[in-house]
């Protein structure tokens, strides 16, 4: 049985070869990057799931995600705004941080287990489902809407009945 590609013999022809080949990995690796970028930032639900894994990842006790200027790539900024004012004037509404709906949460738990589902769309507003954690589960609805050619979280609600 006879090969139908030419044999590499020369030093040159391996160099140029390997080059060549190096080269069609990298550029069939990299391309569709774009594309699943903007892929990502145009699905409500991968939005949200980037933003609460954002978002847990940096709720410490040295700093909250709310006072970041990242939180911006997440939430519109008239969200942000009058959330830093109702922080400021009297912490957080209801008295549990208002993207959670809790005072108090397992991070690495949460972190492990975000689970969007995919949204519902209502005129020109998505509404994602989200699961956070895995045994003392909470669920939110996410409300977002595009900005800037990205979805951006307009408004947060838990899916508790009415105390």
């Amino acid at each position: 049985m006879r090969c139908l590609s030419p044999p590499v013999r020369s030093g040159v022809n391996k160099r140029l070869f390997v080059a060549f080949v190096a080269w069609l990995i990298v550029v069939t690796t990299l391309l569709p990057m774009p594309v699943l970028a903007a892929a990502k930032t145009d699905d409500p639900a991968a939005q949200t799931r980037a933003f609460y894994a954002w978002f847990i990842g940096h709720d410490t006790d040295a700093g909250y995600p709310l006072a970041s200027p990242d939180i911006y790539r997440y939430v519109a900024k008239e969200t942000v705004d009058r959330l830093r004012e109702d922080y400021r004037r009297s912490g957080p509404p209801g008295g549990v941080d208002y993207f959670l709906k809790v005072q108090d949460y397992d991070t690495r738990d949460w972190l492990a287990h975000i689970v969007a589902q995919p949204a519902i769309m209502l005129g020109t507003v998505a509404v994602v489902p989200v699961t956070l954690g895995s045994t003392d589960k909470v669920g939110v609805l996410v409300f977002l809407q595009r900005s800037g050619g990205s979805w951006k979280i307009i408004k947060v609600d838990d899916t508790r009945g009415y105390p």
